[in-house]
């Protein structure tokens, strides 16, 4: 059935649950889990800012989302060793997200994606949009979300 699960995390609580799921989901499947994460690309400069200091502040962000997302990423590989399931990590800088999400299951061959939802209704997606409907309406894969 499935062989490939694209897991989206951010290390957040949310992201935890999709981490247990889709590890219960490949197990009995034999699948394997590759968990990804997306980090925001640098904010852009403010005009006049001295190109010394925007270069210091771009290595800086760079550091933090590197070593945020080997972190998150090391927690995620943690629980499939001990779920014995097999796994790949991928971090990458994107500028959207969502994009970044399908564009990652189709380059890993991956077959299916399972996402959480913050299920913050009609006012809270307006506000803050939903990463997991653009997938949706970007993605030609099947998408478990979970809630």
């Amino acid at each position: 059935m499935f062989k490939r699960i694209l897991v989206p995390v951010d290390g957040s609580d949310l992201s935890s649950r999709a981490m247990d799921a889709s590890l219960a989901l490949a197990k009995p499947l034999g699948a394997v889990v590759v968990g990804f994460v997306a980090e925001p690309t640098p904010p852009l400069p403010a005009v006049g800012r001295a190109p010394a200091i925007v270069e210091h502040e771009t290595e800086l962000h760079d550091r933090r989302t590197e070593a945020h997302a080997k972190q998150v990423l090391a927690r995620f590989e943690e629980r499939a060793r001990a779920a014995g399931v097999a796994f790949e990590g991928h971090y990458e800088q994107a500028p959207l997200v969502d994009q970044a999400i399908v564009e990652a299951a189709q380059a890993r061959g991956c077959d299916l994606i399972v996402m959480v939802t913050h299920g913050r209704g009609a006012f809270g997606e307006f506000l803050f949009g939903s990463h997991t409907k653009a997938v949706l309406a970007r993605s030609t894969l099947p998408l478990l979300v979970l809630h």
